[in-house]
């Protein structure tokens, strides 16, 4: 073999070795590209559901907000209320005070006129002496055999004795007597009155304030939630942003990988430009689902859960109503209801009876457990009812500001859940 010939099969050997090494290089920055593309991939991923979460966060500090707004409201009513039970108390204390000063006077009158009848009764006697000195022993007898002053009086066989005027003056102030009697014994019935409604509005007020006690209590229940919800965003939130920050540092090292291996792919065809170019590129792509926003529903997803058709119906009827107005203490479904005029509106429309408030409304029906409720069941909060929808959702009168709306059913703490058909 000539020298030409080796040189040539060198040469050979050298350009071959080359495109081996450029192929393997590209090869190894093709896997590392992959792998940054597969964890910027699952990065996202999860940036999209940590995303999603402080969606429903924010979702869950809205209704709570809303509800303690509507709270407040409730607790400056009965705020009201107790001013007015205070007035109405104080204005029954002078009625009494005034009540108490005419029955003192009354007695005092009382005493009066009895003093003024015992005297005149001790001239009469004075009198019926003398007669008995000038020896007039029958009106004596009339005299001693009377046992009272009324059996005196009431001895008519004998009225015709006793001197006309005297007559008149004790009948005169007898009947003063009973009078004032009589004016006495009605004030004091006007004073028990009047102290046994001044007990009432008392007890009346008790139960007002107890009343604004506890909501005062699940207000601030409220806030505690909020704030926990808030810190639980926050830290959501910069869990996202590092998220954020580490795709972009990842994007753009793949950016530099990528741009990298166009230059040695580059430099490769153009050292083998001489011979045929049998790699192919492939690229692919890949999609990613879009996010569950914010709780909806349909029919359909009703039916097909677990629970008795009435059950199904109830709710179906229920969510009809999404977008109308919250109005605290209303109790129509299209115009204006709080919520648990809402849970009561919709059971009365299928001929059911519940009570009106929330608190009651823990103790209607029979309790289930949570992870057996099925739609038409009152999922009952502090201070809050809803109705259970299915899969993990509640439809209420949320707020004023939201209105009545689909949330998730965990939103907020559960206190019972109520099965009433």
């Amino acid at each position: 073999m000539s020298i030409r010939t080796n040189r040539l099969l060198r040469t050979l050997l050298a350009v071959v070795l080359g495109l081996v090494i450029v192929f393997e290089a590209g090869t190894v920055n093709k896997d590392m590209v992959y792998v940054k593309a597969d964890k910027i991939k699952d990065l996202k991923d999860q940036n999209k559901k940590d995303q999603q979460k402080v969606d429903e966060i924010n979702e869950q500090i809205d209704d709570l907000t809303g509800e303690k707004e509507g709270i407040e409201d409730e607790i400056a009513t009965l705020g009201n209320q107790i001013a007015e039970l205070i007035a109405s108390i104080s204005l029954l204390e002078e009625e009494i005070a005034q009540k108490q000063e005419e029955i003192v006077q009354a007695q005092k009158d009382l005493e009066a006129a009895i003093k003024v009848e015992n005297d005149q009764y001790s001239i009469m006697k004075e009198r019926i002496h003398s007669m008995y000195e000038a020896g007039d022993v029958n009106y004596i007898d009339i005299f001693i055999s009377a046992k009272s002053m009324e059996d005196l009086l009431n001895r008519a066989d004998y009225i015709e004795q006793i001197h006309s005027y005297d007559q008149k003056v004790l009948l005169d102030y007898k009947a003063a007597r009973q009078r004032v009697e009589e004016l006495k014994e009605e004030l004091e019935i006007e004073e028990s009155e009047l102290e046994a409604c001044q007990d009432g509005l008392k007890e009346e007020q008790e139960g007002v304030e107890a009343a604004r006690a506890e909501l005062e209590q699940i207000s601030a229940d409220y806030a505690v939630q909020i704030s926990k919800a808030k810190q639980q965003a926050e830290v959501y939130k910069t869990k996202i942003k590092k998220q954020n920050a580490e795709i972009k540092k990842l994007e753009e090292e793949a950016r530099k990988k990528a741009e990298e291996e166009a230059r040695r792919k580059k430099a490769a065809e153009e050292a083998a430009k001489k011979k045929a170019n049998n790699g192919n590129s492939n690229s692919s792509s890949q999609t990613t689902s879009k996010p569950k926003g914010t709780a909806t529903v349909n029919t359909s997803e009703i039916n097909a859960c677990n629970g008795s058709a009435k059950g199904k119906e109830i709710a179906i009827y229920a969510c009809g109503f999404v977008g109308c107005p919250y109005v605290a203490g209303g109790t129509s479904l299209t115009n204006g209801t709080d919520c648990s005029g809402f849970t009561q509106g919709v059971y009365k429309a299928h001929g059911y009876s519940i009570p009106r408030n929330s608190f009651s409304q823990r103790s209607a029906g029979k309790e289930v457990a949570y992870a057996d409720a099925q739609p038409g069941d009152i999922i009952c909060y502090a201070g809050h009812v809803a109705l259970y929808i299915g899969n993990g959702k509640i439809v209420h009168a949320s707020s004023a500001k939201t209105g009545i709306k689909i949330s998730y059913a965990t939103y907020k703490p559960i206190i019972t859940v109520r099965r009433i058909v």
